[in-house]
């Protein structure tokens, strides 16, 4: 690997094939880059709808707002789409940008920074890998990975790189998480117990059919072999198809569909308040029950993961129906903490438990404040910016460690869907198994033997809330063994 002080990076092929993650990580803290006052320079990857709408939009933005950055090339495979975001770069920056059709030579020849990729979710380890490789800081819109073991590789490469990546879930920057998180962590719910969350949306047409197909689309104007990726071995060979191309999300080999596409974020949420990460357990249910548009994806899920730390984990959605939604919120022994929906919040209300179970007088039902952010999206690649100035790749507010441990709960969902069987996972060696280690049992063993409970990473409450009473009479309890009374 080339020396991490040099600020501008040439392209090298390497190998891909690296080791899987453990569960949480800490990224080497690099040296700072020569010349790091230099503006950053940036190339985009794919920047179709949101790679266009969020991320050239947002750094051309923030490029106006005197963010230290140039937006400098970009690779695009739709030659309609390459043109129109590279005129809008020109005129809201000034910089005409290079334009490439693979992102490799891009790399090769720009001497970039950092990229902002954007493409159909297939491409997404690689393209991150590459770049992570070539010494590129990177920005990665979620889902980080397609599969699990994508994004344990992913993790390994960004270690190893020392590089700055920001996962692109935008809600991870709201500041109510650290929050919960604290409060938590300091016993306010007694034993955390589990989430629920959730993604509803409806409409007229399906879901991702508003993406709108355009004339222009065609084999002679899309590099369709390259979109696919079918020499990188990344999916099949098949006929170009309008519908497949812009409307992807709706299909297995591309995506999946709201697991990747909306799960994930609500999911990555609730991992950065509660602490926790990979899950121990997942399975999921559901069908595609109206949306007979010749899509694969179900447009009715639900996704339970039950984690090591004793949580069990919900997130539940149709794509059909939107204004009965169930509430996010988090549960504990003492009570929980209640969000509402969506993502823009300027608090939270707390729901003690009676004080009857809790033990506690004086806890009423509370609206804790937090500061809402405007504009997530924005915020989320400031942030980003940010750590690659500082070369602090633990600044960024979604790391692909937390990335990976997202995608570990909503692919393994939708694996679950689709085989019909229950996934288990093991966090220390990233192994994924059929075969029940023996769950159940595994909690029952701990009741039997009076076990303290589990907590969430970093708590700090003691037993505040973890422990029950034990009634005089239960001294009557206990099998009797040839005919005496255990008493």
């Amino acid at each position: 690997m080339e020396n991490q002080g040099s600020h501008r990076r040439s392209f090298i092929k390497t190998s891909a094939a690296v080791a899987a993650a453990a569960s949480v990580i800490q990224a080497p803290a690099p040296a700072r880059a020569a010349g790091s006052n230099e503006r950053l320079r940036i190339g985009f990857i794919g920047p179709g709808g949101r790679g266009f709408g969020a991320h050239v939009k947002k750094l051309a933005q923030l490029h106006k707002d005197g963010a230290n950055i140039e937006l400098v090339a970009l690779a695009e495979v739709y030659s309609v789409q390459r043109d129109r975001v590279a005129d809008y770069i020109e005129k809201e920056t000034g910089f005409k940008p290079a334009k490439y059709v693979d992102y490799r030579e891009m790399i090769e020849k720009e001497n970039l920074d950092a990229v902002a990729i954007g493409t159909p979710d297939h491409w997404h380890a690689k393209q991150t890998i590459d770049a992570l490789e070539a010494g590129l800081h990177v920005y990665c819109e979620k889902p980080m990975t397609k599969t699990v073991e994508e994004s344990l590789k992913v993790v390994d490469a960004w270690r190893k790189s020392g590089k700055v990546m920001q996962v692109g879930v935008q809600s991870t920057s709201l500041p109510v998480w650290d929050e919960v998180r604290n409060l938590l962590q300091d016993g306010k719910l007694g034993k955390v117990l589990m989430y629920q969350t959730e993604y509803f949306r409806n409409s007229a047409q399906g879901q991702w059919r508003y993406y709108k197909l355009e004339p222009e689309m065609t084999p002679t104007n899309v590099d369709w072999k390259r979109w696919l990726g079918s020499d990188e071995g990344l999916a099949e060979e098949i006929p170009f198809d309008r519908a497949v191309y812009k409307q992807w999300r709706r299909f297995w080999p591309f995506g999946s569909g709201m697991y990747t596409d909306l799960f994930v974020h609500r999911t990555t949420a609730m991992l950065k308040a509660t602490g926790l990460r990979f899950p121990a357990r997942v399975v999921g249910a559901g069908g595609l029950y109206m949306e007979y548009d010749g899509r694969d994806v179900p447009d009715v899920a639900t996704v339970a993961a039950d984690f090591p730390e004793g949580v069990h984990g919900l997130v539940n959605a149709t794509m059909c129906n939107q204004e009965t939604r169930i509430q996010q919120l988090i549960r504990g022994h003492n009570g929980s903490f209640v969000f509402g929906n969506g993502e823009q919040f300027d608090g939270f209300d707390f729901v003690p438990e009676r004080s009857q179970v809790t033990r506690i007088r004086d806890q009423k039902t509370e609206r804790i404040a937090t500061k809402p952010v405007a504009d997530t999206t924005y915020a989320h690649f400031k942030n980003w910016i940010e750590a690659c100035a500082a070369e602090e790749p633990m600044q960024c507010n979604n790391t692909p460690e937390l990335g990976a441990a997202a995608i570990a709960v909503v692919t393994l969902g939708a694996r679950s869907y689709r085989e019909g069987t229950v996934f288990f996972f093991d966090g220390d060696s990233g192994k994924i198994s059929t075969t029940d280690p023996g769950w159940a049992a595994s909690w029952e063993k701990l009741s039997a033997a009076r076990a303290p409970v589990k907590h969430i990473p970093g708590w700090r409450a003691g037993d505040t809330g973890s422990v029950l009473e034990e009634p005089e009479y239960m001294k009557l309890a206990g099998p009797w063994v040839d005919g005496k009374d255990p008493a």
